[in-house]
């Protein structure tokens, strides 16, 4: 039969995928080894980082890393799954050479979480969420608990080196129904199980230290234009470690499969799921292998580990500690204390940000400064001057040598004029530092603002008198010609002149 790509009237993607997130646990899932996912990791040298069981040696045994599952309850408490009381062990049996043991422990049968719901919100490219727009809804079909494998490291020559130090980390894998259908639905969707996890502290979620990795499966059903429907073989691409990535091999594959299609005459079936890698330079998929179904990897009981068994005391303890989620954050930042939905956003997703924030906004209100000027300009402190200082030291808010305490002194002093906006960035960036107060800090750089009239209006006489071609502009209709004296003004000051101040006086001066 000859086929062409101008039988297919149209192509309907169906994307589900596997998201595998590494637990913040300072050691293994099955052992007492260090895990890669406390700090200072990444600087371990190769295969340091094992132990008896890691390296599979005769007679070593496995232990649950307790940790482990309580991070994974509390991802699926937040993500709405059902938690199973009674949780099992499998292996799962494959071969390669960075698993030592062959089989990697895993859950097939009775995983910590069942079934669940997301309601992912609509995300433009950069992430920030569009509060208007519908939600998509995503069902999960389960999240369990594996051990990572290790990292194969290809020599220019003619072998590979293993590196174990990643071999036996605790992975949560993360598996949603198809229910997404172009690559802006997955990305959003990976965003926001990012968002999740990062707010409830169960991983550090940087992509790049391979904390999260995207496994989309896609395939897409064919509508020909005789009215019969097709569906294409599923694609899983492996290992993505970035949302530009999960786009770009999402969109490929949509593309791609019509054509494979028309090419072989493959459709969905048993045995006809492949695995593809991702080339981010030329933006393609590689084939990799045809994969496996569960029947071969030989699934059966782990006689080493017994049962975990949830009770209610234990589930009730943990849930106490599941903290208020980003996207109801957001929306008490956006109701009630008044912030821009990007604002309220950049704020919500870092637990160290929303804590600060929190934290200052309602010292500041107790001091006396009114809720709605505490709020504003505790969040105008943590988007601008926080942030600043965390991008321009190369590192997360939480790494900041802050507290809510000065910042909420600093909010104080900015309701009552005692500083402007650029002197709040400086003294923000000095408290990295030190523990000295804002007011310490303002007192001995000379950044408390000067609100004295008879100084400022001296100033302003000296400024008019020297800049009579621009004061006559400003008399001429040219009213935006008035910054440039207030910036004649500050220059005087040295920088600390009440612009609000210098800006009436002028005004009034220049008539």
């Amino acid at each position: 039969m000859t086929r062409s790509i101008k039988d297919i009237q149209a192509v309907h993607p169906i994307i589900g995928m596997e998201i595998h997130v590494q637990l913040a646990t300072q050691t293994k899932l099955l052992s007492r080894a260090p895990s890669t996912a406390r700090p200072g990791a990444d600087e371990a040298d190769p295969n340091t980082m094992t132990d008896r069981v890691v390296l599979a040696l005769p007679g070593a045994l496995p232990v649950m890393n307790r940790r482990a599952v309580e991070l994974s309850m509390l991802v699926g408490m937040a993500l709405g799954c059902r938690l199973n009381q009674r949780t099992t062990w499998d292996r799962k049996s494959y071969f390669y050479p960075d698993l030592p043991k062959a089989y990697q422990t895993s859950q097939f049968g009775l995983p910590v979480c069942a079934e669940g719901v997301v309601e992912v919100p609509t995300m433009d490219e950069s992430g920030f969420i569009d509060f208007a727009a519908p939600t998509n809804r995503v069902r999960l079909m389960r999240a369990h608990l594996e051990e990572d494998a290790g990292k194969l490291v290809h020599d220019d020559g003619d072998h590979s080196l293993v590196d174990l130090n990643r071999a036996g980390t605790p992975l949560l894998e993360i598996v949603s129904e198809p229910d997404m259908h172009s690559p802006e639905e997955a990305v959003a969707y990976g965003r926001y199980i990012r968002m999740v996890c990062k707010a409830i502290g169960a991983t550090g979620g940087v992509m790049m230290r391979g904390h999260m990795r995207f496994e989309p499966n896609i395939n897409c059903k064919l509508t020909l234009i005789d009215g019969s429907e097709v569906f294409t073989p599923v694609a899983e691409v492996k290992n993505l470690n970035s949302f530009r990535s999960l786009a770009g091999a999402v969109a490929y594959e949509i593309a791609e499969q019509p054509r494979r299609w028309v090419e072989t005459g493959e459709t969905h079936g048993p045995g006809m799921k492949a695995t593809y890698g991702f080339d981010d330079e030329k933006q393609i998929t590689v084939l990799q292998r045809s994969k496996e179904d569960a029947l071969d990897y030989r699934f059966f009981p782990e006689p080493d580990l017994a049962p975990v068994v949830i009770d209610d005391k234990w589930m009730s303890d943990v849930r106490s500690r599941l903290p208020e989620l980003p996207m109801a954050m957001m929306r008490r930042y956006i109701d009630k204390h008044g912030l821009s939905e990007r604002d309220a956003q950049q704020i919500a997703e870092s637990k160290s940000a929303s804590g600060l924030f929190d934290g200052a906004r309602t010292l500041a209100a107790e001091s006396g400064v009114p809720e709605s000027d505490a709020d504003r300009q505790a969040s105008i402190l943590m988007i601008r001057s926080v942030a600043k200082a965390a991008n321009d030291r190369g590192v997360p808010i939480g790494k900041l040598n802050l507290d809510s305490k000065r910042l909420a002194e600093l909010v104080v002093m900015r309701h009552e004029g005692m500083v402007g906006a650029q002197s709040a960035d400086q003294i923000v960036s000095m408290m990295c530092f030190c523990q000295d107060t804002p007011g310490t800090i303002a007192e001995r750089e000379g950044l408390v603002m000067i609100s004295d009239t008879g100084q400022l209006e001296a100033w302003c006489d000296e400024v008019i008198a020297e800049q009579q071609g621009m004061v006559e502009q400003i008399r001429g209709g040219k009213a935006s010609a008035i910054g440039r004296l207030i910036g004649e003004v500050k220059k005087k000051s040295g920088g600390s002149a009440d612009a609000r101040l210098v800006k009436e006086i002028l005004t009034k001066k220049i008539g």
